[in-house]
Order: C-alpha cells, then sequence, then structure tokens
C-alpha cells in the first residue's frame, strides 16, 4: 500500500472523532445557552427528546425484540443515561463546562482502574486525586467554584459508570437497538422533569432551531463518526484521544460562551486529562471487558 494511502487511514478516522469531540462539546456549549429560557432540566428534555426522535427515524426501534428479562438492563441503561445528561446539565449551571466534563471523566476513569492492581496504576489515580484537589474550593483559589456544581459533575460521572456497566449488558441483548432504546426511555425519565421546571416553553417554536442544533451536535453527528473511527483505530488510541475532550469542552466554552479558566483550573484539568490518557495508554491488552468498555467513552449523549 503507498505511504500516502496508508496516512490517509490512520489520520481519517482521528480526524472523525476529533470533530466529534469537538461537536459535543460545542452542543454543551450552544445548550447552556438554553439555559436562561428553560433551564438546564428543560434543556436536557428537550435534547434526549429530539435525539430520540432522531435516533428512532433511522434506528427503528420498534423492530427489536423485548422480553421482560431483558428490558431489566436496558431500563437500567436508560436511566443511567437520563440521570447523567440531567445532573451535567445542572451541573453547567454553575461551574465551567471544562471542569465539568473533567470532573465527569473520573466516573469512567474510576471504573476503568477500580479491579487494577499495577503500580503504574496508582500513579494516575494519583493525578486524578491531585486535579480534583486543585478545583476544591479555598481561600488561596483564584476563583472559587460552586460545591454544589462540583458534586453535580462528580455524580454525572457516576451515573456514568453505570450507564458503562448497564451499557455492555444492555447491548449483547439488544445490539445496534440499545442507543436508540435507552435514549428513549432516558427522554421519558427526563422529560416529565423538564416540563415541571419550563413549562408551556418547552414547546416555544422559537426554542426548536437551536434545541435541534444542539441535539444534533451532541447526539447524532458524533455517535456516527465515533462509530466510524472506533471500527478503524486501536482501541488504546481510540481512548487515549478520547481524554481530550475535557479540553475541547474548555477551549469550546471559552468561544462560544467567552468562559475562562484560571491556571489552577487549567492545571486541575491538565491533571485529569494526564490521567485518563495516561490510563488508556497503559492499560493492559489482556485487561477485563468492562475495563477497555470504560475507556472508550461510547456516550450516544453527554
Amino acid at each position: 500500500m503507498p505511504r500516502s494511502s496508508h496516512t490517509s487511514l490512520v489520520l481519517l478516522p482521528i480526524a472523525l472523532l476529533l470533530v466529534a469531540m469537538t461537536s459535543i462539546q460545542s452542543g454543551a456549549s450552544l445548550a447552556k445557552s438554553l439555559f436562561p429560557l428553560v433551564g438546564a432540566e428543560g434543556t436536557t428534555a428537550l435534547r434526549l427528546g429530539l435525539a430520540a426522535l432522531i435516533l428512532c427515524l433511522f434506528m427503528r426501534p420498534w423492530r427489536a425484540r423485548l422480553t421482560l428479562r431483558s428490558c431489566r438492563s436496558l431500563l437500567a441503561y436508560g436511566l443511567s443515561l437520563g440521570c447523567m445528561n440531567l445532573l451535567f446539565y445542572k451541573s453547567l449551571s454553575s461551574i465551567p463546562l471544562g471542569v465539568a466534563v473533567a470532573l465527569e471523566f473520573t466516573g469512567p476513569l474510576a471504573l476503568a482502574l477500580l479491579s487494577s492492581r499495577r503500580l503504574l496504576d496508582f500513579v494516575w489515580v494519583a493525578l486524578a486525586i491531585f486535579g480534583l484537589w486543585l478545583l476544591l474550593p479555598s481561600h488561596h483559589s483564584e476563583s472559587h467554584l460552586d460545591p454544589l456544581g462540583m458534586a453535580l459533575a462528580l455524580a454525572a460521572g457516576l451515573c456514568w459508570a453505570l450507564y458503562i456497566i448497564f451499557g455492555k449488558q444492555a447491548g449483547v441483548e439488544h445490539g445496534s437497538h440499545t442507543v436508540v432504546l435507552g435514549t428513549l426511555i432516558a427522554a421519558v425519565l427526563v422529560m416529565p422533569v423538564g416540563l415541571w421546571h419550563a413549562g408551556s416553553s418547552l414547546f416555544s417554536v422559537q426554542l426548536l432551531p437551536l434545541a435541534l442544533a444542539v441535539a444534533v451536535l451532541s447526539s447524532a453527528l458524533p455517535y456516527s463518526l465515533e462509530m466510524i473511527a472506533l471500527t478503524r483505530l486501536p482501541v488504546r488510541t481510540f481512548s487515549t484521544l478520547m481524554s481530550m475532550e475535557p479540553a475541547i469542552a474548555a477551549f469550546s466554552a471559552l468561544l462560544i460562551l467567552n468562559e475562562q479558566l484560571t491556571v489552577t483550573q487549567w492545571l486541575a484539568v491538565g491533571a485529569i486529562i494526564l490521567a485518563s490518557a495516561g490510563a488508556a495508554a497503559t492499560i493492559k491488552p489482556h485487561a477485563k471487558p468492562i475495563e477497555n468498555m470504560a475507556l472508550k467513552d461510547p456516550r450516544p449523549t453527554s
């Protein structure tokens, strides 16, 4: 194979993955601009509801074969997905996007390292803890972060870890229909919360273009691109590149929302990125499947 063709085969999936991550975080930045109109709850409901409709059009979930037993894992998967999105958007109400994404990443990182006993893996744990410590409020802090917002982002990370665990089982039972069925369950869970908070303004026609852009940028487009990249990249490469997402989130928020992080917050985000990238790059090839999946970031929404 010519060198140019080989290079393009390698660079194309990397470029697609970078576009997917940029799309997700640009969508999150746009979603934050909806908060003054319908709140974090209403924004989450719009995003999941529209994402579910888009996925239904393309993936036809009515063809799935459902049984009472198989629906248990699917229900847990959908509930964890809905809670992850709702808690994450709630955290954005009071803390910067880049910091929220970094805190959320601690969920899958902890899951990937949970059963590890190697000394090197404890280095990544220590690095992640150092990043969290830098974000803790103190009288020496350059900028105070809301403790509740940080707690919500960490809780979203916990839901992300649960999403991975239940998603693995649901994926075995429902295959390609897992994502759309899980998104439908998440939308059904979050929609009443959004309606209770935003009321009839949730159905405002003026909101539709921006809400649709959020749903496409945060769900439909990046999910498709990530699936293409995942089939063409080694898991370790995919996982390491995904660790850049908190930095991409911070830059997206800077460009779209004019959110500026302090030097300490950048150091904290960098430490968590390095911990995630290090864990992904050094994980054993024969590691348990759940560890590999935890570092692949299989989210259709985030």
